[in-house]
């Protein structure tokens, strides 16, 4: 199995989970607000994810960080599981979710950004194209082919919800060159999103626990959205260029939909449908171009 396989199945065990963030964040804060909700969440994330380093025998492998490390890795961790979701669940409890969900996701489009860049990587007509085919696909699905539904309502927090977007896209750039091992470097990460999140849960919000109805949302928020993800997501960046798994992510918002769909029982639109040939084209086409000028 060749790195852009590798890649691309890594990359959608991602979008899988990622695609389960709409419902364990509607679930999840009927009574927690954003920083309450990241705390526990996090907090789930590092204690999985530490009980498996024990497991898997890592944890002698932290030893081996040296200070500077230590220091990037939390730097890292900031960007992409402290500040991404502080201000992503602050947008779906402040801000219409399709305005949210649409800034959202422009994030795959700041990692080929961030990548010509900082990663140096080439940018064609392609990739392009295949972005635009993607994200073309995220405003069809989520307007459900009506345009006018978008508007603005809160710009502030929409502005913030675009700003932890940046974040996370220089947080999957940056964490491409990382050479250590991926599951002791998510730990780090979630590490230090718990310390940051419990911070400034009692600098802006206050020690909350969660109710009973929220206990399951925060578990499978914690363990596979925020959590094992990351360790896919990581991988996936290894294997393959990160431009080229920016396309694959635009299946996220299509599967959420899905998600909806089954978990609120919402009517299926057939700008779903609409949008989804969008999303597969576009990927298809960077598949297959990148694939020949591999061959």
């Amino acid at each position: 199995m060749n790195g852009r396989v590798k890649g691309t199945v890594y990359v959608l065990v991602c979008v899988a989970f990622w695609a389960l963030i709409p419902v364990v964040a509607k679930l999840g804060q009927t009574s927690l607000d954003n920083h309450q909700f990241l705390f526990w969440s996090s907090l789930v994330s590092f204690i999985v994810l530490g009980l498996s380093v024990l497991v898997t025998g890592n944890l002698n492998k932290f030893s081996e960080y040296s200070l500077k490390d230590w220091g990037y890795l939390s730097v890292l961790g900031l960007l992409g599981t402290y500040i991404y979701y502080l201000f992503l669940y602050l947008g779906y409890s402040k801000a219409v979710g399709m305005e949210v969900l649409v800034i959202q996701y422009t994030w795959p489009i700041f990692i080929v950004i961030f990548s010509i860049f900082i990663l140096k990587e080439k940018l064609n007509i392609i990739k392009i194209s295949a972005i635009t085919l993607g994200f073309a696909g995220v405003i069809i699905v989520l307007t459900k082919g009506n345009f006018s539904n978008i508007n603005i309502s809160n710009g502030p927090v929409i502005a913030l919800v675009g700003a932890g977007a940046a974040c996370f896209a220089l947080f999957s750039v940056l964490s491409k060159n990382i050479k250590k091992e991926p599951l002791g470097v998510v730990t780090v990460y979630f590490l230090t999103a718990t310390l940051a999140s419990f911070i400034s849960m009692q600098y802006f919000s206050g020690f909350a626990v969660p109710s009973s109805s929220e206990i399951i949302p925060i578990l499978v928020n914690g363990i596979l959205v925020n959590g094992f993800s990351y360790l896919f997501w990581l991988l996936a960046l290894r294997s393959t260029e990160a431009s080229w798994l920016a396309p694959y992510v635009f299946i996220t918002p299509v599967l959420s939909a899905i998600y909806l769909i089954v978990f609120f029982n919402e009517p299926f639109a057939a700008a779903y449908g609409i949008g989804l040939i969008f999303v597969v084209t576009g990927g298809l086409i960077n598949s297959i171009k990148m694939e020949n000028n591999h061959n």
